[in-house]
């Protein structure tokens, strides 16, 4: 995979079927991987949070999931092929596992919601090992848990934990989880067990899953993305006048 620098963030220039591809041979070859994906509210993010900052870019795969990004970037002449969005990539690594033999654990959300999708996944997936799930409210025990994860023997860890937590979760016991592979998935657990939706897909292709989002959760949302947005687009902007004045 091509990997860029933008806006401070290293990123990877892959399809979803390229992306796949990378994960499954390094699970073959066994090679750790630390995944993440980036979205226009991370990218924000990270410039005044350090430590989500640093938690990114230690990440072996770094896909742009947000479609804001997708065009951003080629606004700034980068070529991207598509957006490779978090939640359809968990989608495909189950189908992946299930044909390769890895096993999975589902980490985060509620006990009900976790527990929802671990039962939609077994009847989806019925060759899928499910090594074991456990709800993302541990953090005054977080060494058990992760011994849980250790001891399940999982390939392949998902991590449906809000940003940053997720990440810094991740980067701080990735050398202690024992999986191969692992990846914050958000609130894929949410969409999974029928909790949320996602956007349809023309608002997905047209970077505003985030005014669907606002339409679900005004009250929680509005204040978020219209920061985010905003300042990202001023980024954008700065980004681009910048590319005009250096000389070609």
């Amino acid at each position: 995979m091509k990997r860029i620098e933008l806006f401070d963030c290293p990123m990877d220039i892959a399809t979803m079927d390229e992306t796949v591809k990378v994960i499954r041979d390094r699970l073959s070859a066994k090679r750790f991987t630390q995944h993440v994906v980036v979205n226009v509210a991370k990218l924000v993010n990270m410039r005044k949070d350090s430590v989500l900052k640093s938690s990114v870019i230690d990440c072996d795969i770094i896909n742009i999931d947000g479609m804001g990004v997708v065009l951003g970037a080629r606004f700034l002449g980068y070529q991207v092929p598509e957006r490779v969005a978090g939640a359809d990539l968990f989608g495909h690594l189950l189908t992946m596992a299930e044909v390769e033999g890895f096993s999975v654990y589902f980490l985060g959300a509620e006990e009900d919601v976790v527990s929802a999708v671990n039962d939609k996944v077994r009847s989806q997936y019925p060759r899928l090992r499910v090594a074991g799930y456990h709800h993302g409210y541990f953090w005054h025990d977080e060494e058990a848990v992760v011994s849980n994860i250790r001891e399940s023997g999982a390939n392949l860890l998902f991590v449906a934990i809000t940003s940053p937590k997720k990440e810094n979760f991740i980067n701080k016991w990735k050398l202690a989880l024992g999986v191969d592979f692992v990846m914050g998935v958000g609130g894929t657990f949410d969409i999974v067990a029928g909790r949320t939706k996602r956007a349809p897909l023309w608002m997905q292709n047209n970077g505003l899953e985030w005014l669907y989002r606002i339409i679900q959760e005004p009250s929680r949302m509005w204040k978020r993305y219209f920061y985010t947005n905003s300042l990202f687009f001023w980024i954008l902007l700065k980004e681009k006048i910048r590319q005009w004045r250096v000389p070609t």
